[in-house]
């Protein structure tokens, strides 16, 4: 059986927050902290390591975006908003700082499961993207070199591209290393050379 997420609940009005930890804990929710302001939210997430942060203030502003934003840079947490503010601009903003879901309306005991629902599947979502634009990038970039010591050897050892290949490869195996090592030390080599 899974262990059941531990929520961050930052929410602005006690009452409201009482309830709603306790329909969290009813659910199966573990509430690992219950926060009345966003002050020192980056530190709380950093040292709690919620499973999502739930986030009901009245009038969220910048400093919880560019906090959320530094969150997501460091420390990727899913995040679900609720907030009576649904101004399309604040909204944008908040999806960019890396806000997974955002409920334009206040927090209440019947919205808080989908909610977490829609947070944790977008944020999965999210990072799936990420990793595989990080991958591609990758490639990308060793590609690009393997091609660049391709053409140097091409241009200095007078090899045609078929030549170049076999050359990186033979390096390749004889050192036990990768095409990109071999590739990035070939550069580095003969750019001395130039």
């Amino acid at each position: 059986m899974s262990k059941p997420l531990g929520i961050m609940l930052v929410d602005d009005q006690p009452e409201r927050a009482d309830m709603v930890s306790r329909q969290l804990q009813a659910a199966g929710y573990r509430l690992l902290v219950q926060l009345h302001s966003a002050a020192g939210l980056l530190q709380q997430v950093d040292t709690h390591r919620p499973d999502i942060v739930l986030i009901d203030i009245e009038s969220p502003d910048r400093d919880i975006l560019e906090s959320l934003t530094v969150i997501h840079r460091q420390n990727p947490t899913p995040v679900a908003i609720f907030s009576a503010r649904g101004d399309s601009d604040f909204i944008a903003r908040a999806v960019d700082a890396g806000v997974s879901a955002y409920m334009a309306e206040g927090m209440s005991a019947e919205r808080v499961a989908p909610a977490i629902e829609i947070a944790m599947a977008q944020f999965r979502n999210y990072q799936q993207l990420r990793k595989s634009l990080e991958r591609t990038q990758q490639q990308l970039h060793e590609r690009k070199t393997i091609e660049r010591a391709k053409g140097l050897l091409m241009a200095k050892k007078d090899l045609d591209e078929d030549g170049a290949h076999r050359t990186l490869r033979n390096l390749a195996m004889n050192s036990n290393a990768s095409m990109l090592t071999v590739a990035e030390q070939v550069i580095q080599l003969l750019h001395k050379k130039s």
